[in-house]
């Protein structure tokens, strides 16, 4: 007998009939990852970019990566016709570059710095990537509106001093920020001092003018009976 479990009533349901498809990128979005630009050199020899945030690795022997990138991309089409690409993943300070590389403006080369070493699987974004990974395509798999390319990594340069840029939920972050400890409490500020008691209060005034003297005697202790009154004593002295 086979059981068919229901949905918990907690989860909402993303479509409202079995027909429509379930639109995914809520939940993608809710699933932080770093930020990369794929770039290559077409076979026109003009580079080629585009910003991606899909990325995983497959496998650590063959040291192999995957991309998932929008099929109907230039420079999907260069990858897979060259079948060398490069991965950059953005420093925490590269966030206009990312959204350069997203905006598919056709002078997005001339506007960041780039170089191409001996070797390299396409341009390295020299002062955006905290990292660059070299790799030749081994398998691409077509997949509804996207291409699953996997890459098998040849060489990995890293730039030390420089921390990931993150994304998630929509926008941005740094990792620094992300990752920082929080500092102790602040304290509370002290109380006020309160003065003590000077002993001089305790002990008779006297206040002398040239004809009165003034005496003020110090309370004395209160008997079981009845608490006794301050004694003022006034007595007035002859020149």
């Amino acid at each position: 007998m086979s059981r068919t479990s229901q949905p918990s009533p907690s989860l909402r349901a993303d479509q409202s009939d079995g027909a429509a498809e379930a639109d995914i990128r809520p939940l993608m979005s809710a699933f932080p990852s770093g930020v990369s630009v794929i770039t290559t050199i077409g076979t026109d020899s003009e580079p080629r970019g585009m910003t991606c945030s899909s990325l995983a690795s497959v496998a650590l022997s063959p040291p192999t990566i995957v991309l998932c990138l929008r099929t109907q991309s230039p420079t999907v089409r260069a990858v897979l016709e060259t079948g060398q690409v490069a991965v950059n993943l953005l420093h925490e300070n590269a966030r206009p570059v990312s959204d350069l590389f997203a905006s598919g403006a056709a002078d997005r080369f001339a506007r960041t710095e780039w170089r191409l070493p001996l070797g390299a699987g396409g341009p390295h974004l020299a002062a955006a990537a905290h990292a660059v990974a070299d790799g030749e395509v081994v398998e691409a798999v077509e997949f509804g509106d996207h291409t699953a390319v996997f890459v098998r990594v040849t060489r990995v340069s890293l730039h030390d001093g420089q921390e990931p840029l993150l994304y998630g939920k929509r926008r941005y972050a740094r990792w620094t920020d992300a990752t920082a400890v929080p500092g102790p409490p602040a304290a509370a500020p002290p109380l006020p001092a309160i003065p003590a008691p000077s002993s001089a209060s305790a002990a008779p005034s006297v206040t002398s003018t040239s004809s009165t003297v003034s005496v003020t005697s110090a309370p004395s202790a209160p008997s079981a009976a009845s608490p006794a009154p301050a004694v003022k004593e006034t007595a007035r002295v002859r020149p």
